[in-house]
């Protein structure tokens, strides 16, 4: 196992998007399979399905174990290696509402309302009013990352408030609560900035977005790429085949950008200022640039939704494991604060 552990999660919202791909779950399959010198994993990773964490935003939990499922197909078929990354829902480990429950006793509520992306939340979801679980899922988040010791976590720039919201609590526990023999019980977790590779989605309006429509799915098959694509915005002056265009303002060239290789890419650029490379040429390009890349995971995930018992045997699996090192860390939480 690596010598640094890592813990990150997603909410369970069903299928996964090519968003989520090149904005997460790439960086994950990165620091899972990431090797030192020795050949030792340079990680340790653990990745969390964060059901609780639906609540925060929405009391709506009937399709929470389908989503779950399909989630985790696409988790499995992008790369997640259950046998070194155990995958786990936060329901499921109840050390999690136990660690959320003591860290909130050690927070106040004017810290976290002067959460900036907590901010961002409340006014991009035009929420009229905040639950207190809404306010406190920084520190949910925290006890998710605590309760496995999390070194590192990585993250967007975005993000950053979280991060230092976890090294607060752990800093706090561990002044208030030394172990009596590890001395600190948490490490405070430092964070990592991640390039996350974030796609605007088919209308070239925003990020991709399963609520707005615009999405590519993982399991999309090549025709339904191509359908999808042919409909992206593109640039709005480039009206027929020999106008020249604008491609630093045309959604389909930034999918070339991640999918195309960089002299097939220079040539795209060049056809499309020049005028010589119609639209419809260029998102064949792109469609099938796409497709090549997800056919090996098309490949994996049916294979997976033909062994469907085994998908949920690793989900539960990854549960015991997840049990065991919360269960670990509690009993050392509970003997520093002398509960129990």
């Amino acid at each position: 196992m690596g010598t640094l552990r890592i813990l990150s999660g997603m909410r369970p919202t069903g299928k996964l998007h090519l968003g989520h791909f090149t904005g997460a779950l790439e960086n994950w399959i990165h620091y899972q399979n990431l090797l030192a010198e020795d050949g030792s994993r340079v990680y340790e990773t653990w990745f969390l399905i964060a059901d609780y964490h639906i609540l925060t935003t929405s009391l709506e939990t009937s399709g929470a174990y389908l989503n779950t499922i399909e989630m985790l197909l696409d988790w499995l078929a992008a790369g997640i290696d259950p046998d070194k990354s155990p995958v786990f829902r936060q329901s499921q480990v109840k050390e999690h509402a136990e660690l959320f429950l003591l860290f909130a006793m050690l927070i106040t509520s004017a810290r976290l309302e002067r959460n900036p992306t907590l901010k961002e939340q409340v006014r991009d979801l035009n929420m009229e009013s905040l639950t207190y679980g809404h306010l406190g899922y920084p520190v949910l988040q925290a006890a998710d990352i605590l309760l496995y010791k999390g070194n590192v976590v990585p993250v967007g720039e975005d993000q950053i408030p979280h991060v230092e919201i976890t090294r607060e609590i752990a800093r706090k526990f561990n002044f208030h609560y030394p172990h009596p023999a590890l001395g600190e019980v948490f490490p405070e977790p430092e964070p990592k900035i991640t390039k996350f590779s974030r796609l605007v989605g088919l209308d070239g309006k925003a990020k991709m977005s399963k609520s707005l429509g615009n999405t590519i799915f993982l399991s999309d098959p090549p025709e339904e790429v191509f359908k999808k694509v042919r409909n992206a915005v593109t640039d709005t002056l480039k009206v027929r085949r020999n106008d020249p265009g604008r491609p630093e303002v045309c959604t389909v060239f930034s999918y070339h950008k991640r999918f195309i290789p960089t002299p097939e890419l220079a040539e795209i650029e060049a056809g499309c200022r020049s005028g010589s490379l119609g639209c419809v040429d260029c998102k064949k390009l792109c469609a099938a640039a796409i497709s090549a890349e997800l056919e090996p995971l098309l490949e994996k995930r049916r294979y997976y939704e033909a062994h469907i018992d085994l998908v949920k045997d690793i989900l539960l699996e990854g549960e015991k494991k997840a049990r065991a090192r919360a269960s670990q860390t509690m009993q050392e939480v509970r003997t520093a604060m002398e509960l129990g």
